[in-house]
Formats: C-alpha cells, structure tokens, sequence
C-alpha cells in the first residue's frame, strides 16, 4: 500500500455558474521514503494539489489517503491533530514571526503541548540537524535568507513527521544558496523522511527521485 493515494482528485473554486477548475481528476500514489518534486507553469495547479495533499484544503471530489487514514474523513479536530502530528510544512514565504527567536519558531508546532522542556529539547534537536543551534536565541532578522530557510526547516522537522511538504522552498533563495537547502532536503529523504516539494526551478527538482509535470489541472 502506498503512503499517500490520491484518488480522482478535482478541485474547483469559484460559482457554479463560473468555475475555475484548479485540478481535474488526478490520481496519484507515493510511496513512504520517496522525494517528490511536483512542477508545471504557473496556475498548472502546482499548489493547489500540495494543499490538498496536506490536509490543508478538501478535494471537491475524490480521496486523499494518507497511511491508511482518508484524511478528509476525519472531524475538523481530527484533521488538524492529523497535520499536526504527521505533516511538517516550508513555504517560500517561511513565516517565520520575527519578534519571537529562532528556537521559539521552532518550537511553534508544539504550542499546545504543555511539556514544554521536551519542547526545546526537541528543537535544539532540529537546529542542531540544520546546523543553526548556536544560533537559537537570535530573532530571524538576525539571519541570512538561507539560515531563515533552515529554520523553517527545523520547524517542519522538529515533531519528526512522517512527511514534509514544501512549497517553492528555493523560491527567494540565491542558486548557492538554494542547492544548499536542497542538500539538506535529500538528507531528511535519506533519513527517512518523504517529501513532496512543489518547485518551477529545474535544479532544485533535480534533487528529487521523481518528477511529475501539471499542465491545466492535469498530470501531464
């Protein structure tokens, strides 16, 4: 059985009388411990299958099965403890807030745990992996844009999920810069982490083991 099954998925946002068909009947299966990179020009729908295959955003048809579980079945609470748990998130934005430190961001998806010593344990952990804990107590203005994409890293990794997804990671990041985020990215693969990675940039999908093109809400 495949880790993630994505089966005849459509999207479709606006009126009945007007839709905009953002994906149109997909299917796909990915297996534990694959890297993924997703690509196609932009509105191909890039993003809108990422979100739904992060239980971020419900299909208007199909399933999405994730280790067993159709997610989409699940409560609200259920779905976000899901998300929680199980996904790990890094957007080209990275939404880091900039008046909390780096090890503060980190420790963000723990923010309803009451354990918090084993909250920092854990993302000293993470910072250690991405090679910024001597940089924890900094602010993210203090960091340069790849060390702020670490930290979004580490805040993806820090309650070890299964899968990471990451939207355009590379996005505002110089080339140098962004071949080192993809490094770090095969090493979480290599760990075993699966990743699925949406991305326009040829050279940063060429770090994937697979590829799959969307054109038009389609696999191409």
């Amino acid at each position: 059985m495949s880790l993630i099954s994505a089966q005849c998925i459509s999207k479709v946002f606006g009126a009945a009388r007007d839709p905009v068909v953002a994906l149109a009947d997909i299917s796909l299966d990915i297996e534990e411990g694959e890297f993924l990179a997703i690509m196609g020009p932009s509105g191909s729908g890039k993003t809108t299958l990422l979100t739904v295959l992060g239980a971020m955003s419900a299909p208007s048809s199909g399933k999405v099965i994730i280790d067993g579980t159709s997610i989409y079945s699940l409560s609200p609470d259920g779905l976000a403890d899901f998300r929680a748990v199980r996904l790990g998130f890094v957007f080209q934005q990275l939404h880091l807030i900039p008046y909390l430190t780096v090890i503060e961001n980190v420790m963000l998806p723990f923010v309803i745990s009451t354990d918090h010593g084993a909250d920092r344990d854990c993302a000293l952990g993470a910072l250690r992996q991405v090679g910024l804990e001597s940089k924890a107590l900094r602010l993210p203005g203090q960091l340069s844009s790849g060390e702020q994409a670490r930290a979004a890293i580490a805040r993806a990794m820090v309650r070890q999920p299964h899968i990471i997804l990451a939207d355009e990671p590379t996005g505002n990041l110089d080339s140098g810069t962004g071949q080192d985020i993809m490094r770090l990215f095969q090493a979480l693969n290599e760990r075993g982490h699966t990743i699925i990675m949406v991305t326009h940039n040829q050279e940063a999908a060429a770090a994937a083991r697979r590829r799959i093109y969307l054109r038009d809400g389609r696999i191409a």
